[in-house]
C-alpha cells in the first residue's frame, strides 16, 4: 500500500505577500546572488554540495499556492537540480499554473549563482542560503586539504530559526503617534524626478558590474566622516543629477535604502525580513559639492535608523494586513489593492541602492573565492553593492538602454584615484 506524502503549508511572511501579489512581466521579483571561484566550477560536486544544502534548508522546496485570501506555501518532494547557465540574467521563476520550486541554482565557468522569487527570501536570507551552499562545495571539492580541520561556517541556526516568520514575532501591534513631516522629506503629491530611457528588448536588463578595492573606498568615505552607504548613496545621486534635463533639474531625487532589520533585532530568519527607507535630496543651483549631499544624507539615515522609527515602520508594514477587514478581502481583490498601492508608491521613486555588507566566509576559503556579487531585481535602475575580502563589488542593474548614470558614477570613483574593473552582460 502506497502511503501518501504529507502536505505541509505555512504562511507567507509580510513581505512576501506584497511580492506574491505584485509580480509581472516587468518585473519579475527575481534577483541573483553569485560566487565566482578562482577555478572552474565542476557542475557533479555542486549538485552535491546542493543536496547537503536543501536538507538545511528544507523550505527551499517549498511551492508558492494561491488561497481565498492570502497566498501560502506548500512544501513539495520536487528535487532541484543544478543547471548551467543558458537564461537571461534573473529570467522568470514563479508562474501562477506551473508548480515548481522559488529558486534555481546555476553554474557558468568560474561562477555559482542562485536566483531567487522574492517571495521565498530577502537578499540577507538568500545570502546564507549561498553561503552554505559554497561551504559545502568548497568541503566536498577540497576537503583532504585542510589537514582534517573542518573549517567552521558562522552560520548555524536551527530549521526553525532559518523559517522564522520575524516580521509577525516582533511587530508590537501598538499605535504609534501619526506621523509627523520631517525635515526634507517628499510629500505622496510631490513630482519626483523619475529616469526614463529605452527599455531593453524581452524585458531584459542591463548588468554593468564595477569591482575594486573595499578598503580604498571606506577611506573615501571616511574623508567625509561617513558610512560606506552613505557616500555611494551620495555618489549615485550626484550621478543622476548630472544626467537630469535642465528642465527637470529643481524635482527632489528619492532613493529607496532597503533596512535589513536582522541587524536591529535578534533573528536567523533566511525568509524575507527587511524594512525600506526612503532618501531624498534636492539640488540647489547646479551645486553637486559631496560635502553637502552627504551632510544631508547622514541626517536622513541618522533620524531612520532609530529604534523608534524601526518600530514604527515595522508596524504601518504589518497593519494592513492586521486588519480584519483586509484578512477577509478575498485574494484577486487584495492583489488589485497592492498593486494600486504600488503603483502609487513607485511614483515617487528615482531609483535603489541595496548594500548586502560584508561577507564572512572561513578564512581556509580564501585562496578559492575571488568574489561575491548581486545583481537586484529590476523595475528602475538599481545599485547593489557586496564585499569579500578587500572586494567590493558594485552592480548596477537597469530595464533602460541608456547607460549615462553609470557612467557618471564609476568615472566619479576612478577620478578619486579608486581603480574599477568594469564588466557588463552587454
Amino acid at each position: 500500500m502506497n502511503q501518501q506524502r504529507r502536505v505541509e503549508w505555512s504562511r507567507l511572511d509580510n513581505a512576501s505577500k506584497y511580492f506574491a501579489a505584485t509580480y509581472s512581466e516587468r518585473d519579475e521579483k527575481v534577483f541573483r546572488i553569485s560566487c565566482e571561484l578562482f577555478e572552474g566550477v565542476e557542475p557533479e560536486i555542486l549538485q552535491q554540495a546542493l543536496d547537503e544544502t536543501i536538507e538545511r534548508f528544507p523550505y527551499y522546496r517549498s511551492v508558492l499556492r494561491r488561497g481565498i485570501f492570502w497566498y501560502y506555501l506548500e512544501n513539495s518532494d520536487i528535487h532541484p537540480l543544478v543547471e548551467k547557465e543558458s537564461k537571461p540574467v534573473c529570467a522568470p521563476i514563479y508562474r501562477e499554473h506551473e508548480r515548481k520550486l522559488l529558486f534555481r541554482v546555476l553554474y557558468y565557468n568560474k561562477r555559482i549563482s542562485i536566483e531567487v522569487f522574492h517571495a521565498l527570501s530577502d537578499g540577507s536570507g538568500a545570502l546564507r542560503f549561498m553561503m552554505t551552499l559554497v561551504y559545502h562545495y568548497l568541503l566536498i571539492k577540497h576537503g583532504e586539504e585542510f589537514s582534517g580541520k573542518i573549517p567552521e561556517l558562522n552560520y548555524n541556526a536551527s530549521i526553525s530559526e532559518k523559517r522564522d516568520d520575524s516580521f509577525n514575532r516582533y511587530y508590537q501591534g501598538r499605535h504609534f503617534k501619526k506621523k509627523v513631516k520631517r525635515k526634507n522629506q517628499i510629500s505622496l503629491f510631490t513630482k519626483v524626478y523619475r529616469i526614463r530611457g529605452t527599455r531593453l528588448e524581452e524585458n531584459r536588463m542591463k548588468i554593468i558590474e564595477g569591482a575594486m578595492s573595499a578598503k580604498a573606498v571606506l577611506d573615501e568615505a571616511h574623508k567625509y566622516n561617513t558610512t560606506m552607504t552613505v557616500f555611494l548613496s551620495a555618489l549615485l545621486f550626484r550621478s543622476i543629477y548630472m544626467d537630469m534635463p535642465v528642465r527637470k533639474k529643481d524635482y527632489p531625487l528619492v532613493l529607496v535604502v532597503p533596512i535589513n532589520l536582522r541587524q536591529f533585532f535578534k533573528s536567523e530568519t533566511s525568509s524575507n525580513f527587511f524594512s525600506t527607507m526612503n532618501i531624498s535630496y534636492r539640488f540647489g543651483k547646479d551645486s553637486t559639492d559631496l560635502n553637502e549631499i552627504i551632510g544631508s544624507l547622514n541626517e536622513s539615515f541618522r533620524r531612520e535608523l532609530t529604534e523608534e522609527r524601526l518600530n514604527e515602520q515595522l508596524y504601518w508594514q504589518m497593519s494592513i494586513e492586521k486588519n480584519p477587514f483586509a484578512r477577509i478581502m478575498p485574494l484577486p481583490i487584495k492583489n488589485i489593492s497592492i498593486r494600486i498601492a504600488d503603483a502609487v508608491v513607485e511614483m515617487g521613486i528615482t531609483a535603489s541602492i541595496s548594500n548586502l555588507g560584508k561577507i564572512n566566509m572561513p578564512s581556509e576559503f580564501e585562496s578559492y573565492i575571488r568574489q561575491f556579487s548581486v545583481i537586484p531585481n529590476v523595475k528602475r535602475p538599481q545599485l547593489a553593492v557586496c564585499t569579500y575580502g578587500d572586494r567590493l563589488v558594485v552592480t548596477f542593474a537597469s530595464p533602460f538602454e541608456e547607460t549615462e548614470v553609470q557612467k557618471n558614477f564609476f568615472k566619479s570613483l576612478s577620478e578619486m584615484g579608486i581603480r574599477v574593473e568594469i564588466s557588463s552582460n552587454m
